[in-house]
C-alpha cells in the first residue's frame, strides 16, 4: 500500500542542538558484489534475508520520515541495486519528487549494476549519483575491491551520464595505495563533468587489513594538490559533510570529506536507517532505535513517527573517530551494515 506524505506546517524533526533533521539515508541490502579492502572483510556473513524489511516496508517508512520533514533521500547498501526489485521502490517513492514533498531521490553505487538501471533511475526522478571509484588502474582496482571489474564500471558511469545524471565520484584517500593517483582521478572527473570528493578511511567493522597502515589525512592531501593547482574554497554546501574547493586549472570543483581530522558533526542535517529498520542518529555512535516494531504495529505511522522523533531527541553532537585506538575499529559493525 503506497502511503502519500503529509507535508508539515513546520520543522517536525529538531534534535537537541537544534539542527534540523532533513536527510535521510537508507540501506536497502547489507550484500555487496565487491569486498573493498578498507570496507569489508574477505569472508563476509551477511544477514538473513528475512530479517531484512521488504520493499514495501522501506517504501512505508521512507515515506514517514517524509511526512515529517525529510527533503532529501539517499538508497545506499551495501550495494543497493543487488536489491532483488530494488527499482520497484524506486519507482514508488519517485511520488513523493511529484507532489513536491521530497526534494531530491538520489543513491550511493558502486557503479557495478549502473549499466543495466541508469536509464529506469532517471526515468524515476534520479538526477545525481554518488559512486565509489577509489582508482583508475583495472589492476589496483581489482586488487582494491577482491573482485570488481573497473571496465564494467566505467561503463556504468557513462551509461548514467549520457542518461542525464548528475555523476559525484567518491574516493578513499589511502597511503600507499592511490595517494599518487589522487591528480590524474580529479583530471579525469573534471575533464567528464563529475565532480570528485576524497574520504578519509573510518573505523567501522573489523578487516584483515591494520587501517592505520593506509590511513590518509586529507588535509595532506590538500596540500599537496594545492602545490600543483589553484584551489579557492567554496561556501558550497549539498546536505553532506563535504567542504569543497573549486580548481582554476580544471574548472571542476573536489570536496574533502574529513571524520578523522576535522570532525563536520556542527551542521549535521542527517540519520541514518539499516535495512532491518534500525536507526542511527549518528554514523559514529551505538545509540540506536528499533523502527520496525512501531513500523509492523499497525497501518498507521502514528507509532512509527512518535518512534522517529522520540530517537531524533537523543540524537549526539558528533563522533568521536580515532585510527589506531588500540588497532579495533571505533564500532564493530561495517559501513555496509549501517548504510553508506
Amino acid at each position: 500500500m503506497l502511503h502519500p506524505p503529509t507535508r508539515p506546517a513546520s520543522p517536525a524533526l529538531v534534535d537537541p542542538f537544534g539542527r534540523r533533521i532533513s536527510y535521510l539515508r537508507v540501506s536497502v541490502t547489507d550484500r555487496c558484489d565487491f569486498r573493498c579492502l578498507y570496507c569489508m572483510a574477505e569472508d563476509m556473513t551477511f544477514l538473513p534475508k528475512q530479517e531484512l524489511l521488504t520493499l514495501e516496508e522501506l517504501d512505508r517508512l521512507c515515506s514517514a520520515f517524509v511526512g515529517v520533514g525529510v527533503r532529501k533521500l539517499r538508497i545506499t547498501g551495501g550495494e543497493p541495486l543487488v536489491r532483488r526489485n530494488v527499482m520497484s521502490l524506486f519507482r514508488a517513492l519517485s511520488r513523493h519528487l511529484a507532489s513536491g514533498a521530497l526534494e531530491e531521490l538520489t543513491l550511493t553505487t558502486n557503479g557495478s549494476q549502473l549499466g543495466k538501471y541508469a536509464a529506469e533511475l532517471a526515468d524515476v526522478g534520479v538526477r545525481r549519483i554518488n559512486v565509489s571509484l577509489d582508482t583508475l588502474d583495472p589492476d589496483r582496482f581489482r586488487h582494491l575491491t577482491r573482485r570488481g571489474d573497473l571496465a564494467v564500471v566505467l561503463a556504468g558511469i557513462e551509461a548514467a551520464d549520457k542518461a542525464g545524471i548528475h555523476i559525484k565520484i567518491n574516493a578513499v584517500a589511502l597511503k600507499d595505495q592511490n595517494e599518487h593517483e589522487i591528480p590524474s582521478l580529479l583530471e579525469w572527473c573534471h575533464a567528464h563533468g563529475y565532480d570528485l570528493t576524497l574520504i578519509e578511511t573510518m573505523p567501522l567493522g573489523e578487516v584483515e587489513a591494520d587501517r592505520t597502515e593506509h590511513y590518509l589525512p586529507l588535509d595532506l592531501v590538500r596540500a599537496r594538490l594545492a602545490e600543483r593547482y589553484t584551489l579557492t574554497d567554496l561556501p558550497l554546501r549539498t546536505g553532506g559533510p563535504a567542504r569543497y574547493v573549486s580548481v582554476a586549472e580544471t574548472g571542476g570543483r573536489i570536496g574533502f570529506i574529513t571524520p578523522m581530522t576535522h570532525n563536520f558533526c556542527e551542521a549535521c542535517n542527517r540519520v541514518r536507517v539499516t535495512c532491518t529498520g534500525t536507526l542511527f542518529m549518528c554514523l559514529g555512535q551505538e545509540d540506536a532505535a528499533d523502527l520496525r516494531a512501531p513500523l509492523r504495529a499497525s497501518e498507521g505511522d502514528d507509532l512509527l513517527q512518535a518512534a522517529i522523533a522520540e530517537a531524533i531527541g537523543r540524537k549526539p553532537k558528533g563522533h568521536d573517530f580515532v585510527i589506531g585506538r588500540a588497532r579495533a575499529p571505533a564500532l564493530a559493525r561495517h559501513m555496509s551494515t549501517t548504510g553508506g
